[in-house]
């Protein structure tokens, strides 16, 4: 397990099984469905089967995953950030999601940051990606913020909508 990745106001840390019930309420948010996608997580069981077999091999296969974001001052969930190995792209990818009642108050920037810094002096990668669809203009902005730039539109394999790839070089 990775020490917490800890911000003025944050701390990053791997998700357990036992963040079903905030998976379920982020899996289902508005902004979810519309820029991600329905992931067909219903109730907790389904979360806790969503965390335990998408999110937390990765810790183990690759040493990183997408990590629970929560508030330095009361431990509240608030959203995931972190480094994914998609099929279908060359590099690590940096995601992030946030509940709509945090939004603008620059916790996305916080924690994508943190964890751009993680990848880059802890794990050494050269070279971080990040996908989005055009829409998400939220997402394209922070992606501009941590240092990411524009480099083609993709798609993933088994699916036909064309994203936007953001790249960072060292």
């Amino acid at each position: 397990m990775m020490n917490a990745i800890e911000t003025e106001r944050l701390q990053l840390t791997e998700l357990l099984e036992a963040d079903a019930a905030f998976m379920l309420e982020l899996l289902n948010s508005p902004a979810w469905l519309k820029y991600i996608g329905d992931r067909g997580v219903k109730t907790l069981d389904d979360a806790a089967q969503y965390i335990l077999n998408r999110i937390i091999p990765s810790y183990r296969k690759n040493g990183f995953g997408f990590y629970l974001v929560k508030l330095k001052e009361n431990g509240v969930a608030i959203g995931i950030c972190g480094l994914v190995k998609r099929d279908g792209l060359e590099h690590i990818d940096i995601g992030f999601a946030f509940l709509s009642g945090y939004d603008g108050k620059g916790y996305g920037y916080e924690s994508a940051s943190a964890v751009m810094q993680y990848a880059r002096e802890v794990l050494k990668l050269g070279t971080i990606v990040a996908i989005t669809t055009k829409d998400n203009v939220p997402s394209i902005n922070l992606l501009k913020k941590i240092g990411l730039h524009f480099k083609e539109m993709v798609s993933l394999p088994g699916d036909e909508e064309e994203l936007m790839l953001f790249e960072f070089q060292e």
